[in-house]
């Protein structure tokens, strides 16, 4: 199934309902007291676009045989994905408080039996990509349909099973597979590039027999466009490199890697607020 067309007025609809998934993960990171600032800021546009545009799902059937498969490798981001599975009905809003605590559904990575819409658990970083692949080659030999999409870090592609599983998926020419991979430059310790270079991952990629995109993440069209694009390759996986700034539309965390795995206190919370309540009113006027 191809990916809609995306109109001015959806458009407008998502970057409103990405910058409100902002912040409704500052409300729920202040109230945890722990969690992960940078990375599920600068991924909201993707997931924002996943759930309420890319994905055939059902948050009312979340075990509907034929819906498309998203598998979190880096799990540590998954308050923004908690933040779109809430908005899109996969459970209530105000569940999100609950983060982190005790008996909550919303653990610090997601546990696959615990809520519904997950396909995996995640944690362990470079697991996720093994995972998807055994996913999409499970729906090659039952003949189905679905196609499964995998968030992955590029601070995992320090692992050495993340190529292992890509040379696996170029040899069985997994089509009905697309990686998207979320290349913020940052990990929990620095910059990617001084702890352990990753370029030229294009290249690499392309050498594993994938077909290589890339895109601006933090375009909710151009993303769509690009991932519109991979969808339509029939002769070997894809994988979408989205170039995403982390801790995006929070001025102050933005870059800056100390915001990895740290949540704002109180008043650290109110100043981001306050920036993405004018953001909004800037995406309005924009689209006026």
């Amino acid at each position: 199934m191809d990916i809609p067309a995306l109109t001015d007025e959806k458009l407008k609809e998502l970057e409103l309902k990405a910058n409100q998934a902002r912040e409704l993960l500052i409300k729920m990171l202040l109230e945890a007291g722990s969690g992960h600032s940078a990375g599920p800021l600068g991924m909201a546009d993707i997931f924002t676009a996943l759930y309420f545009h890319v994905l055939n799902h059902n948050p009312k059937n979340p075990d509907w045989d034929d819906r498309d498969r998203l598998v979190l490798s880096n799990g540590h981001i998954c308050p923004i994905r908690y933040v779109t599975m809430a908005q899109s009905g996969y459970f209530p809003i105000e569940e999100l408080k609950t983060l982190r605590k005790i008996d909550s559904r919303l653990q610090g990575h997601p546990h696959r039996d615990s809520l519904p819409g997950l396909e995996t658990t995640s944690g362990p970083l470079g697991e996720g990509i093994s995972q998807a692949i055994g996913i999409s080659l499970a729906a090659k030999l039952d003949n189905k349909k679905y196609h499964t999409y995998v968030i992955a870090s590029d601070g995992e592609h320090q692992e050495g099973n993340t190529w292992e599983a890509l040379m696996f998926a170029g040899k069985h020419k997994l089509n009905n597979l697309t990686l998207i991979l979320d290349r913020n430059n940052i990990q929990i310790d620095g910059f990617t590039e001084n702890i352990m270079p990753l370029e030229p991952l294009k290249e690499k990629y392309t050498s594993f027999n994938w077909e290589v995109f890339e895109a601006d993440g933090n375009n909710i069209s151009e993303f769509i466009n690009v991932l519109g694009l991979a969808k339509k390759i029939f002769e070997k996986p894809s994988v979408v490199i989205a170039h995403t700034i982390p801790g995006k539309g929070v001025t102050f965390m933005e870059k800056d890697f100390h915001w990895h795995g740290k949540p704002p206190n109180q008043e650290e919370a109110k100043k981001a607020l306050k920036e993405l309540r004018t953001l909004q009113g800037r995406i309005i006027s924009e689209h006026q």
